[in-house]
């Protein structure tokens, strides 16, 4: 295919690794689907796929993991003829009988949490039990997944679910969850430089001060230099009381 050279890179859209089904971790020989979202020139629709840095022998727009192997862990990228290379997605591939599954393991405070308990081979599980920092949270007889509407800072944690599989008892490895707070990071917009909440406080003190009678007279000049401004009179005067 016709691949754009480094130099006129500058203004293409950059490629995205989609994983479908939308889980990047998986267990042992289940299918996974990855598709490469990029703009591609007429009529060539090869794709680059690289794993763990190593350039594969695919060239089609979807790189299918039929029966997912422990090796198929790793980072996946991809490119198209008029995108530049994506963003590494991980996948990684457990063995066990039972996994915890995520859409995002980094949730924004008020975000939904949604967790599966998925089984190897799609193996039917009694008696679903999902435990957040050791402590059993929700137990369901059939239904392998836990929803929690709207995230709070405490349902950050780690998680695992446990089952019954034919007659035994079988445990995931434990995942975490962070939940992050709303004002990490602090986006410019949304927050005061600290002189500005200082002016802002200084104000509301004069107006206090001003409401409780005491008269604040600063003697000063704007145009004094520093050296004035120092030796420059800030007097207190207490006002008439409940008069």
């Amino acid at each position: 295919g016709t691949w754009v050279s480094a130099g006129t890179q500058t203004d293409l859209p950059k490629a995205v690794v989609l994983l479908d089904p939308q889980w990047d971790r998986v267990l042992k020989d289940d299918h996974v689907t990855l598709k490469c979202q990029g703009d591609y020139p007429l009529g060539d629709n090869s794709t680059q796929w690289w794993h763990n840095g190593t350039l594969i022998s695919n060239q089609a727009s979807s790189y299918f993991i039929t029966r997912a192997k422990v090796e198929d862990s790793g980072d996946y990228k991809c490119q198209t003829g008029l995108s530049t290379l994506s963003d590494p997605v991980k996948l990684k591939v457990y063995i066990g009988w039972l996994l915890v599954q995520a859409p995002r393991w980094v949730v924004q405070e008020g975000e939904p949490i949604q967790l599966k308990c998925h089984s190897w081979k799609n193996t039917t599980v009694g008696k679903v039990q999902f435990f957040q920092n050791g402590k059993g949270k929700k137990f369901s007889y059939q239904n392998s997944d836990f929803y929690i509407p709207e995230a709070k800072l405490e349902h950050s944690g780690s998680y695992f679910c446990r089952g019954i599989i034919g007659r035994k008892n079988e445990s995931s490895e434990a995942m975490n969850i962070t939940v992050q707070g709303q004002e990490s990071p602090p986006s410019s917009s949304s927050f005061f430089p600290p002189w500005h909440q200082i002016t802002f406080f200084l104000v509301m003190g004069l107006l206090f001060a001003v409401d409780t009678g005491l008269h604040f007279s600063v003697k000063r000049d704007l145009r004094n230099s520093k050296e004035d401004w120092r030796n420059s009179k800030v007097t207190w005067t207490q006002g008439p009381q409940g008069k």
